[in-house]
């Protein structure tokens, strides 16, 4: 099976693994983001003793959120050197909470659905879908994984002119919040892309929100406005 991953992208991520935990760092974004998923998550699913998998999870900020709440996570990526940042900040967060379940593996999506079909509760896919080659594997992935009435988180970018305005030439260019290359407009997708996808695999979305980013408090907020950031809760039928 031809991998579903561009060499690039992973080469690219994990030249930022020793920033990944430094929240003034390259990747001091997705810090400030983190609040909102974890919040936005956690209204709509409940956490403590689910079997949850974190589909993405560079450094393991959302996945280690995730197993503080009670969880038990498993975080997969592709990156080396994001998953060498992600568990050396599990054992330093393993002195303070001990008692937390967290593992983290190097596999695709679409061997681990494979290997665990119907295996979760729960699945997140932050902020990945824009940065593979074939999203739609990811998704179908995403929903094999999860068991009859499981719960799934996706975020992406939307693909239009203001998002490619914010959060390429905003963000990456002029206001500097992410390293430049982070993202590619051609790889965006649509909401009404992703909601047939997910459909298309058994999903049913059950809500579609968009994330407005404040520059003068530098916090993230939920947002009726989908048309750059947005999240998308579905459940499995």
């Amino acid at each position: 099976m031809i991998q579903n991953i561009d060499p690039q992208e992973i080469a690219k991520f994990s030249e930022l693994a020793l920033h990944w935990w430094d929240p003034q760092g390259e990747l001091k974004t997705l810090h400030e983001l983190n609040p909102l998923r974890l919040g936005y998550i956690q209204a709509r699913a409940e956490l403590a003793g689910k079997k949850i998998l974190d589909v993405g999870c560079g450094g393991g900020i959302l996945a280690e959120s995730l197993a503080l709440q009670g969880a038990q996570v498993t975080g997969i990526d592709m990156s080396e050197g994001a998953l060498k940042a992600a568990k050396l900040h599990r054992l330093e967060t393993l002195e303070q909470s001990p008692e937390i379940q967290l593992h983290y593996q190097r596999i695709t999506v679409e061997k681990m659905a494979e290997e665990h079909p119907a295996s979760y509760d729960l699945v997140t896919c932050m902020e990945l879908l824009e940065h593979v080659p074939d999203p739609a594997s990811v998704i179908q992935a995403c929903a094999s994984l999860l068991k009859p009435g499981g719960q799934i988180f996706f975020s992406t970018l939307n693909r239009t002119f203001k998002a490619y305005l914010f959060a390429i030439i905003g963000a990456e260019y002029i206001l500097r919040l992410l390293p430049k290359n982070t993202h590619d407009y051609a790889q965006f997708i649509k909401p009404s892309e992703l909601a047939a996808q997910a459909k298309q695999t058994g999903l049913t979305v059950k809500d579609l929100s968009g994330m407005h980013y404040e520059l003068a408090t530098r916090k993230f907020s939920l947002t009726q406005d989908v048309s750059v950031n947005y999240l998308m809760y579905a459940v499995k039928s």
